[in-house]
């Protein structure tokens, strides 16, 4: 009996601060822990904008990383892309800025950044959820895993709460 493995969705609900704050931090745990990471946008100017952010954001660090047109795509920890390709393998996944939430599933851990300062990517946001909700809800249990589904919110410091 074949199963394919969950992925883990989890919401990132932005109030305290924005995307270029945020994302640097969750890349720096995931590559502390091993891991490698995919970061998926909407526009080539947000992604060039992130891009160059990764280098800069902190005087003291930089989150290792390449995007379409780097070299050694396959030995990227952190690969920044606007569709999508996946060259290293990675097994997390995060979504930001009204991406589009496909493929997923070939992720281990799928994170969704928004911000609830802007109406419309609550409302984009609150559509992702229904549609990942719904694909889970029907999968059958004895052939596939479902995903789990989770939904984080900043607290006043910054930090994140997991909302039940």
């Amino acid at each position: 009996q074949n199963r394919t493995p969950m992925t883990d969705v989890r919401f990132y609900h932005l109030t305290r601060t924005r995307l270029e704050d945020a994302l640097p931090v969750m890349l720096g745990r995931t590559l502390e822990r091993g891991g490698r990471a995919v970061v998926r946008l909407a526009t080539p100017e947000r992604l060039k904008a992130l891009d160059e952010w990764l280098w800069t954001f902190d005087d003291a660090a930089f989150i290792p990383h390449s995007s379409d047109g780097g070299q050694h795509a396959a030995d990227q920890p952190v690969w920044l892309t606007l569709g999508e390709d996946n060259p290293a393998r990675a097994g997390f996944l995060f979504v930001g800025e009204g991406a589009e939430l496909a493929g997923f599933e070939d992720f281990e851990v799928c994170a969704v950044l928004f911000d609830g300062r802007v109406e419309e990517a609550v409302a984009r946001a609150r559509s992702q959820w229904a549609a990942v909700k719904a694909v889970a809800e029907a999968k059958e249990p004895a052939s596939e895993a479902p995903h789990a589904l989770s939904y984080w919110q900043q607290n006043d410091r910054g930090g994140w709460v997991q909302a039940q």
